[in-house]
């Protein structure tokens, strides 16, 4: 009997090591694809079209939402982005696994017209560990550290709407807990309930 392939969220905040995690279950299973999103922002030095994004002008990112061709779309900073239905029902319907790399606001629309979908929310282990990973990149200053601190904090307040939270201590340990609920539907070492309920307390005691 063969499984039927399903549809993967996952949500972080930023720093939370989302795009490591992914990038590194995408090279351990061949049987997951990472969903391409649509964007209107203009690539980024090394980034090509149909590769990290797909790439149009507003007026055809306008018409594809006339034409309920997205999954879910949003606008942040001025700029759109979305997630192609065709493109996931594709690779759906080729057997693969599919992950979605969206926000919780992406997560809530997926989850109306796709319910049969999983989610999965990556957690820091601190807030504190949160900021030294932001400022480890070296890529913000002070100002736009907090910021995506701030961010952070209302993001996370939202992790419980999620049917899996991983918390981001050790990265291996981390991807080990995702790959095994894409792989058997439940992380290889199943937090406790009263552990998520601590974390979540600390993390979210300044909302």
């Amino acid at each position: 009997m063969s499984i039927k392939p399903k549809l993967f969220i996952v949500a972080a905040p930023s720093g939370g090591g989302k795009t490591s995690l992914v990038a590194a279950l995408l090279e351990r299973d061949p049987g997951v694809r990472l969903s391409i999103s649509h964007t209107t922002r203009a690539p980024r030095p090394g980034e090509r079209d149909g590769e990290h994004y797909h790439f149009v002008d507003k007026a055809t990112f306008l018409q594809l939402i006339k034409a309920n061709a997205f999954l879910e779309y949003a606008q942040v900073y001025g700029r759109y982005y979305g997630t192609g239905r065709a493109a996931v029902q594709q690779l759906l319907g080729e057997g693969f696994n599919v992950m979605l790399d969206i926000d919780w606001q992406g997560a809530r629309q997926v989850k109306d017209s796709f319910p049969e979908s999983c989610s999965i929310y990556i957690l820091p282990p601190s807030m504190q560990e949160l900021r030294q990973r932001l400022a480890r990149r070296g890529q913000d200053s002070a100002e736009v550290i907090e910021s995506r601190m701030q961010e952070a904090r209302s993001e996370i307040a939202h992790c419980t709407e999620f049917d899996f939270l991983v918390v981001n201590n050790e990265f291996d340990a981390a991807l080990d807990d995702l790959l095994s609920i894409v792989r058997i539907g439940r992380p290889v070492r199943p937090g406790t309930k009263e552990g998520f309920e601590t974390l979540l307390a600390d993390l979210l005691k300044n909302v």
